[in-house]
């Protein structure tokens, strides 16, 4: 951990995080060992692992890799292990510089090397609804809701009567799989199509409440929790927000009669579908 050696050890963390070949496999390196695979008796204690880990935050690397950091026993001899994982969020740089692996060696990386660096970052930083939930399967969609409800409301008539795809493929298409060959639901078609949404996504619901007040702590008058696919959510909200409106009539005051109510309906389906909109379902009820 002399001289150069920590600016090496930085470079091969960033080449292994950055993957710029797709191995999808850990890269390792070894302190205490020469290039040969001799020992070269280095007293392996807990500062160097100390120093080791440090790299991961210091601000040299960003993004910081995830690695991981440990002594092993290799042959009789201590060593540290550092093992680095391929990066989600490529490139990744040490002090400004990319370096990628080429064979047995570490190199800066050129310009098309960091083209396909931020293509496979664009590629694997997809939003949550994109994101497969792997215990859930197509039996657990509303496939009658996909094909007479949601296409119809997606796509024109004479799209879908040319259409000679299969089920999976259109639900492929559309974001509800994760692809054709892994017909595995997303976030979105749990969402829109799922019979329990609630199942895969915890707290996927709305509860109406009402109080006869505006303290928390007021009687309730009424309490709902609306469930299921969002459009039945927002079905039911509308229908249990309608039901709360008062509605007075003027037929006095114009030749016209005159309806006014406590609360415009459109401001609270604004109001309420904004919420639905831009909640955050991942791990979360906010």
């Amino acid at each position: 951990m002399s001289g150069g050696a920590p600016d090496s050890i930085r470079e091969a963390i960033c080449a292994f995080a950055n993957d710029v070949h797709n191995y999808r496999r850990p890269g390792v390196i070894f302190v205490g060992i020469d290039d040969h695979g001799q020992p070269t008796g280095l007293s392996i204690t807990d500062e160097l692992l100390r120093q080791l880990a440090d790299m991961k935050g210091d601000g040299n690397t960003v993004p910081p890799p995830t690695m991981s950091v440990e002594k092993r026993r290799l042959a009789g001899t201590e060593v540290a292990v550092v093992t680095v994982q391929p990066s989600d969020a490529p490139p990744v740089r040490t002090r400004g510089r990319i370096w990628i692996r080429v064979g047995p060696r570490r190199t800066i990386a050129s310009a098309q090397d960091e083209r396909i660096l931020s293509e496979k970052r664009r590629a694997l930083d997809r939003f949550f609804d994109a994101e497969p939930v792997p215990t859930s399967s197509l039996d657990d969609l509303d496939l009658r809701r996909f094909r007479d409800e949601y296409l119809p409301g997606a796509f024109s008539r004479d799209i879908l009567a040319s259409n000679d795809r299969t089920i999976e493929q259109q639900l492929a298409a559309t974001k509800m799989l994760a692809s054709v060959d892994d017909p595995t639901p997303t976030v979105t078609a749990l969402l829109t199509l799922g019979k329990r949404p609630e199942d895969f996504l915890p707290g996927a619901a709305v509860q109406f409440l009402r109080l006869d007040g505006t303290d928390l702590g007021a009687e309730i008058i009424d309490a709902e929790r609306c469930a299921g696919p969002v459009s039945d959510i927002v079905r039911r909200l509308d229908e249990k927000l309608r039901g709360h409106l008062r509605t007075r009539v003027d037929n006095t005051s114009d030749s016209i009669e005159q309806r006014y109510y406590n609360y415009p309906m459109p401001a609270l389906e604004q109001l309420t579908r904004n919420a639905i909109m831009h909640r955050i379902y991942e791990a979360t009820t906010s």
